[in-house]
């Protein structure tokens, strides 16, 4: 089957190849023909090196699809389901899940490690556990959630990724109070979502941050009351806040400095929410002094926050009431074997979201 592969970390370009196979298939597994699937950011950082992934791998994280066929023990979906995949499962049974935690289940990294992929020249893995820029793949079944039959697979698969995190952030995390100020770092399409979730929240003021013109335009359209350029934001702080800061903002880049920024950027007593994904050597410098007199709280927002099923269900709920747009992140439409031209608007910023065809 066709599969877009990158070969060695650091290299900017997948290749579209078609000797691959899903392998691994068995009890508690899953076959699904990917028919959609989201580029997010977190592909591209993986393939820089940003987020820790062994190569070659297949990235894509967030697809929707068909099942194949379903192992030994597999009840909750059958061949011909419609589904999304879910990259981070929750198993149930560990301490993060007890606790009502399922977005902190470690269960689903467990097999981010095992190649669920192959070529004649050897394994190949797939991006966190998935690998969803493929026709087919095998995956655990907890990673293959049902979706009714109006959420087209487009749709589905953002939801399975960056619209669950962008909104989970203001609404799980945040939760966001009606009437307060929201500056939001960042407006791809997880910052979209987040500036979306915001606007549903009731907030009065929802500042979109970014350096690309046509997101912040973007951005408008979505909710937010003014959209600046990151040089213009102590400006925007000082007339909207009277330069006491913001009561929310949302770092959703995932680096230090922009996560320094907008802990400059709240007020005291406000809400830093990180949500961006950044490099396990990108250190967040604070002093003690401050973190104490201060008093902001620093909420990591890990997958939305919350209960992912849950935070599906109300997604799909939202877009179904025209609560919230999902079909404008979706910027353009490729297929499978133009993947490296959308790879290059992602990283000049002009997408918010692509969906690629499988």
């Amino acid at each position: 089957m066709r599969a877009a592969v990158l070969h060695e970390i650091g290299q900017d370009k997948l290749e579209v190849l078609d000797d691959v196979e899903a392998v691994g298939f068995g009890p508690g597994k899953v076959k699904i023909r990917i028919r959609a699937t989201g580029l997010c950011h977190s592909d591209v950082s993986a393939m820089n090196g940003v987020l820790p992934q062994p190569a070659p791998f297949i990235p894509g994280h967030e697809g929707a699809g068909e099942i194949l066929d379903v192992g030994d023990g597999v009840t909750h979906v059958k061949p011909g389901d419609r589904v999304l995949v879910c990259w981070l499962p929750a198993c149930g049974a560990c301490p993060s899940c007890k606790r009502g935690q399922t977005q902190l289940c470690l269960a689903g990294f467990m097999n981010a490690g095992t190649p669920n992929f192959k070529r004649p020249g050897g394994d190949v893995f797939g991006f966190a556990g998935t690998g969803t820029f493929t026709e087919e793949v095998v995956v655990d079944a907890g990673c293959a959630v049902p979706i009714p039959d109006d959420v087209p697979f487009d749709i589905a698969a953002l939801i399975g990724c960056g619209v669950t995190t962008g909104l989970g952030a203001a609404i799980n995390t945040a939760d966001v109070a009606a009437g307060s100020s929201v500056a939001v770092i960042g407006c791809g399409g997880v910052g979209i979502s987040a500036i979306q979730g915001a606007r549903l929240k009731g907030a009065a003021q929802i500042i979109a941050v970014d350096p690309v013109e046509s997101r912040r335009e973007a951005a408008l359209k979505f909710g937010a009351t003014e959209a600046v350029a990151p040089d213009a934001l102590a400006d925007a702080k000082q007339r909207i806040t009277a330069g006491e800061g913001f009561d929310y903002v949302f770092e959703v880049v995932g680096k230090s400095a922009t996560a320094r920024t907008a802990y400059e950027t709240t007020r005291r007593g406000g809400t830093l929410c990180v949500v961006g994904a950044g490099a396990l050597d990108d250190f967040l410098q604070l002093n003690m002094f401050e973190l104490f007199f201060d008093e902001k709280k620093i909420l990591p927002s890990m997958y939305g926050g919350g209960d992912v099923l849950t935070s599906y269900e109300r997604a799909i709920a939202l877009w179904r009431a025209g609560r919230i747009d999902l079909e404008s992140l979706i910027t353009h439409r490729v297929p499978l074997a133009e993947i490296n031209e959308a790879l290059d608007q992602m990283r000049t910023g002009a997408a918010l979201r692509t969906c690629i065809e499988i």
